[in-house]
């Protein structure tokens, strides 16, 4: 792990100490800087869950990723400043009530002074700076309202969001099993190359912003600004041009989308 390349990567100059202050500035400046992407799927390049590959990727070619992907080298950068931090698996909730399976998501526990924190940089739109874990309790954030909740029995969880504090809608279940990197390679080839996966259903380009967010999703564009959401439809030349524009990404290849397929002087 190249420190100082990661932490030029998103703008951090502050000094570094393993506290909370510290997590929150890298958390959100993660987030701020390494958008949430799945460009690779779209265009004919494996993702391979290994850690100098990953880093190449993210730090030094400037790209983003997925969950697996972007919370696998924060947990890097984590653990390399002297945090103890440990990668664990949720199923992500899309409909309100199903849950996908263990591995579908990756987010990460970080240990501070014997408190717990939920820390998660590769969920796209949700929480910025991370979550105490506290049961029940509703967390203020720049997102909105958070809260994690005892999901049955079993030493399970599940992560609320809610815009009103009246109704909270379940993002992901989880447990606090520390998992290795490898064990998320199978979900993550699914994820790839199944016709089932949202993630081979779209292409997405997304990124946090002080103010709300910005996101390419397949030809839209969409940007919220203080809670105000505007999309417009796009071209297949304008795509490329907004993606070197708001996450300084250009692409060599061309990405398929579903569909249709582009190239980059389209």
């Amino acid at each position: 792990m190249d420190i100082k390349k990661y932490l030029e990567r998103i703008k951090v100059t502050d000094e570094i100490k393993p506290d909370l202050k510290t997590l929150r500035l890298l958390h959100r400046r993660n987030l701020l800087s390494v958008p949430f992407e799945n460009l690779d799927i779209h265009s004919g390049r494996k993702i391979i869950l290994d850690r100098e590959k990953l880093f190449y990727k993210i730090i030094d070619e400037g790209r983003g990723g997925f969950c697996y992907e972007l919370n696998g080298t924060f947990y890097g950068l984590l653990s390399a400043l002297g945090f103890k931090a440990k990668m664990i698996s949720a199923g992500v909730c899309d409909d309100g009530v199903n849950y996908g399976p263990d591995f579908d998501h990756m987010a990460l526990i970080v240990n501070l002074n014997n408190e717990e924190y939920l820390a998660d940089v590769g969920f796209g739109d949700s929480f910025i700076a991370p979550l105490k874990f506290t049961l029940d309790e509703i967390q203020h954030d720049e997102n909105g309202l958070f809260k994690i909740s005892k999901a049955d029995l079993s030493e399970r969880f599940i992560l609320f969001r809610s815009a009103d504090g009246k109704e909270f809608i379940p993002q992901y279940k989880f447990n606090l099993i520390s998992r290795r990197l490898n064990e998320f390679d199978e979900i993550c080839l699914y994820h790839q190359t199944s016709p089932e996966s949202h993630f081979t259903q779209k292409v997405v380009c997304s990124l946090a912003t002080k103010s709300g967010r910005i996101t390419l999703s397949d030809l839209k564009l969409i940007i919220t600004e203080k809670g105000e959401k505007k999309q417009e439809e796009i071209s297949e030349k304008e795509f490329y041009f907004l993606l070197k524009k708001y996450f300084n990404i250009e692409l060599n290849n061309k990405l398929v989308f579903p569909q249709k397929t582009i190239t980059r002087n389209a």
